[in-house]
């Protein structure tokens, strides 16, 4: 065994999150009973179904080995069965075989060869064997190299004709949800957006148009929306009595009842596809429908009295002919989404590398005009006692004020000179 065969026994593939949980549930299988057999806690093993983590090592052998699909039955091969010469009566008679029988037996020396009998019609010819079944067209029977007559598509290709193929009728799904139409159309385009980005991803998931339904509810049901001015309100209802009342009753149940109804009895998903959409447990994705469907029949007398089938269908045919009535705006054409995308996710990469080349700017100049050594800090003041105050001269009273402003306009005369004289 070479180390590449090691290598990716050591290392199981693993389905996508969706999947795995559609293989836990198909086997009976419980989150805790996953759990306790590869030895991780429940939460654990759901963010492994909700594609948050993956687990690696031995516990991705184990985990990849309990959800593993029961391989098919083969039916047994069923061997062609001998023919056996016709018994051979007391009374026959030793006589010579006809060429043509002769020539039918095969001698094969493990089978005894019964005696002639006389005037026997010949052996019957081995019926043809039926021929080999023809290769399935999806079968792989190309080896390197893709047959002359098949065209490669584009991953562009690819994304537009899941886009026009699934783009409008997920609009009116998104407008069932949230009841605007503009925010239904942006929704759309924002989940397609996404999921140009993040094509190798989505075009080897299992149901990429799920993948795609899912981004784009979680988008429209965001309750930022709130803030927005244009989204704060939802459009007018319906007209028709009829359509207006289905229209309200999805309107006032809670978002995440809304969703399961909408993906259960609109779409026309399985419970535990419904469940796994909604990040839900099967037995709370039940109760959330039945709570759900409870809330509208209160809403619609003629399913109040319908059994729980029929309700089903009632509710499809309902809610589908709701989507189809109502006026929603055209998403754009594919090739503009993918330029969106392309656009945003390269404005996104240039901002990017401007905030890491301003935060290295700012952190080279920190770095330049920060101080080369330590400078001891200056101790604050502190309060000295047992000095007597700082001595001079008194302020000058009004009075001694006053008799300096005279003395300055005053010229200093003095008294006058006494001169000596002789007696």
């Amino acid at each position: 065994m070479t180390r590449s065969t090691t290598d990716e026994a050591a290392v199981p593939p693993l389905p996508s999150p969706k999947e795995r949980r559609r293989l836990r549930e198909a086997k009976s299988l419980s989150e805790k009973e996953v759990a306790a057999a590869v030895g991780v806690t429940r939460a654990t093993v759901r963010s492994w179904e909700t594609g948050r983590a993956s687990p690696r090592g031995r516990k991705r052998a184990l985990y990849a080995k309990l959800i593993a699909p029961e391989p098919a039955v083969k039916p047994p091969a069923v061997k062609p069965s001998v023919v056996k010469p016709p018994a051979v009566t007391p009374e026959a008679g030793a006589a010579a075989v006809p060429e043509a029988a002769a020539a039918a037996v095969p001698e094969a020396p493990d089978l005894p060869v019964a005696p002639p009998v006389p005037e026997a019609p010949p052996a019957a010819p081995p019926a043809d064997p039926p021929p080999a079944p023809a290769p399935a067209p999806n079968s792989d029977t190309r080896s390197g190299a893709e047959a002359p007559d098949e065209r490669r598509v584009s991953p562009a290709e690819a994304f537009d004709e899941l886009y026009a193929r699934t783009a409008p009728g997920l609009v009116r799904q998104t407008y069932l949800l949230t009841g605007r139409r503009a925010l239904a159309r942006e929704s759309v385009e924002r989940a397609f957006e996404l999921a140009w980005q993040r094509w190798p991803e989505v075009a080897v998931d299992r149901d990429p148009a799920g993948w795609v339904r899912a981004a784009a509810y979680e988008y429209a049901m965001s309750p930022w929306h709130r803030l927005r001015r244009t989204h704060r309100q939802p459009d007018a209802p319906p007209t028709e009595p009829g359509k207006r009342a289905l229209f309200d009753a999805l309107l006032d149940l809670p978002p995440a009842y809304r969703r399961t109804l909408l993906l259960y009895d609109g779409v026309g998903l399985d419970l535990p596809e419904t469940a796994a959409e909604t990040e839900a447990s099967t037995p709370a994705a039940a109760g959330r429908l039945m709570t759900a469907r409870a809330a509208v029949a209160e809403r619609l007398p003629e399913l109040a009295d319908a059994a729980p089938a029929e309700q089903s269908a009632l509710l499809h045919d309902r809610i589908g002919g709701l989507a189809r009535a109502e006026h929603v705006p055209v998403p754009r054409p594919a090739r503009a989404v993918r330029t969106g995308s392309e656009n945003k996710a390269r404005l996104w990469t240039r901002a990017a590398v401007a905030g890491v080349a301003l935060l290295i700017a700012v952190t080279g100049l920190t770095l330049h005009t920060a101080p080369t050594h330590y400078e001891q800090p200056i101790s604050p003041p502190e309060r000295v006692g047992g000095v007597p105050p700082r001595g001079g001269p008194q302020k000058l009273t009004a009075q001694d004020l006053k008799l300096q402003k005279s003395l300055s306009e005053q010229l200093a005369h003095g008294p006058e000179r006494l001169v000596p004289q002789l007696e």
